[in-house]
């Protein structure tokens, strides 16, 4: 293969790696603000690298082309669960003691906080009530510490109303605990909010007890992985190849 075949295929395999990988992401623009940070985090991880490495490579013909190109996929997105964020659950746990706030580490390694009613918002009502305001101090504590990490908030109602009051009501409640992260010190920035209404309960609503279990916020802390995080090394055969396209020295005739 001449030089110039060469490079028509390095750039004709460039541009499927981008084609790829502008379809993966294209699929998030019909997703709210929190739903996009999630499917992102989540489907760009390393096994989602790996499916993108096997298109492309199977659409170039180089399946160790596909695989480094993967690699480098997988890096970009993803959340890494650092000791940084281990120290943070484990001194939120310290601060939820005795509430009824669960403090949890999700299958794509953010941190999840679960506040019902109990201790954050009465019905109808998107004022936090002053018993969460010791959570949201730890938390956002915890996020001056981690200045690399970022917080979703999500709110939630019970199915009393129609959603024409419990979206926005669910979507103010969050907004109301990013405006208290804020006055604590922490960039809006950094936080992202959405609300879901009713649509996603944890219980039936069939009683008071339920309803306030229903009615709450989860907040998601995560630490994005280093954008600096690229593939390693070359694919052994590009080594190799690289190596035979060197000119060879020829030796000075006598």
């Amino acid at each position: 293969m001449n030089k110039l075949n060469e490079e028509a295929v390095m750039v004709n395999k460039s541009i499927l790696s981008a084609i790829v990988l502008v379809l993966i992401l294209g699929g998030c623009a019909s997703m709210s603000e929190s739903q996009q940070s999630t499917a992102k985090g989540t489907a760009m991880g390393t096994g989602a690298g790996a499916a993108v490495g096997a298109i492309i490579g199977a659409i170039a013909g180089d399946p160790a082309l596909g695989a480094g190109i993967g690699a480098g996929v997988g890096a970009v997105g993803g959340y890494i669960w650092s000791n940084r964020m281990e120290e943070q659950k484990k001194k939120m746990e310290a601060a939820t003691e005795g509430t009824k706030v669960s403090v949890t580490q999700t299958a794509d390694n953010q941190l999840k906080l679960n506040v019902p009613s109990d201790i954050s918002f009465d019905t109808g009502q998107s004022t936090i009530k002053p018993e969460m305001h010791p959570v949201l101090n730890s938390l956002a504590a915890g996020l001056k510490s981690n200045s690399s990490s970022q917080a979703t908030i999500i709110g939630y109602t019970d199915d009393t109303g129609n959603d024409s009051i419990n979206n926005p009501l669910s979507v103010n409640r969050a907004a109301s605990t990013r405006a208290y992260l804020v006055s604590q010190g922490i960039a809006s920035t950094r936080i992202s909010i959405d609300g879901r209404g009713a649509s996603e309960p944890v219980a039936a609503n069939t009683s008071p007890e339920n309803r306030a279990k229903n009615r709450r916020v989860e907040i998601f802390v995560k630490e994005p992985q280093p954008q600096q995080q690229r593939q390693q090394e070359l694919p052994q055969h590009q080594e190799q190849q690289q190596y035979i396209q060197q000119p060879a020295i020829q030796p000075p005739m006598y």
